[in-house]
């Protein structure tokens, strides 16, 4: 009897363990997506900062930890992206990602307009296109999509003449009349409103120009016409774009709160596209 009644604890003991073990590893999964799950988005400067920072406790509560990893030129957050050492990118258009895809070849993909921003021209020095004089230097960005969309502005506003149709695709060889002799100078993009004091032209976006107290309605000489291609958009990669992270973050970099945001802080150099 004894043995038989031990032998009927130690079942109980197992049979109890057993049950323990069961709860539990039924209770692990649904801890686990408690926890948030954790972005990296890479970006360069205000508004794009600004507009993450908006979007992150939104995202908390919807259950998505990003962190904003603020990197120091525009080469780096692609870079970032295409290696994964980020999740996703917001400085940047469509244009000049394509650039890199080709360049890199890379899968980098667009996946949320969020503002076009007013690209215009502005001078220290005069305070209109017929004020500069004869060989004046026009300064831009040096990536092939940045080249191309200050020459087509330089073309539209009359400064020089381009090949017909090659729109932002044009570089130096394709302008064919240069009637004032202008020089072209292409530096790096975030060396643009350094470029101002030294320049007679520079053409850059309002990220750079609104530090320097400039808005494009305001100051710029010169601007881009209004059907622009130049949208500032939310990027990932082809291989995450349609993660629900990734998701929820063009939804809420879309939102009315930012919508607001450009609306009330960024009316005169930013647009929503939304």
């Amino acid at each position: 009897m004894k043995a038989t009644f031990g032998l009927t604890l130690l079942a109980l003991a197992l049979a109890l363990a057993g049950c323990g073990n069961n709860k539990e590893a039924e209770e692990t999964p649904a801890a686990a997506s408690t926890e948030p799950v954790k972005i990296k988005v890479a970006s360069l400067i205000p508004p794009m900062t600004d507009i993450l920072d908006i979007v992150k406790p939104i995202l908390k509560e919807e259950g998505v930890d990003m962190e904003v990893v603020v990197l120091s030129d525009n080469v780096q957050p692609n870079e970032a992206l295409a290696n994964k050492e980020v999740d996703a990118n917001f400085f940047q258009h469509v244009p000049y990602m394509e650039q890199f895809n080709a360049s890199k070849d890379a899968k980098l993909v667009a996946v949320q307009p969020v503002y076009d921003a007013i690209y215009g021209g502005y001078s220290k020095r005069y305070k209109s296109i017929d004020e500069l004089p004869e060989g004046a230097t026009l300064v831009m960005a040096n990536d092939p999509s940045n080249i191309g969309r200050s020459l087509q502005m330089f073309a539209d506003a009359g400064l020089i003449t381009l090949k017909d149709g090659v729109g932002i695709q044009a570089t130096q060889a394709d302008i064919t009349a240069n009637t004032k002799n202008f020089k072209f100078e292409e530096v790096d993009l975030l060396m643009l409103a350094r470029m101002l004091d030294d320049a007679d032209l520079v053409a850059m976006t309002p990220a750079y120009a609104s530090p320097l107290g400039l808005t494009p309605k305001k100051d710029a000489l010169i601007t881009e016409g209004e059907d622009s291609a130049f949208t500032i958009t939310l990027v990932a990669r082809e291989d995450n774009k349609d993660s629900e992270a990734i998701q929820k973050l063009a939804k809420a970099i879309s939102g009315p709160e930012v919508k607001k945001f450009l609306e009330d802080n960024y009316a005169d150099i930013a647009l929503p596209a939304f």
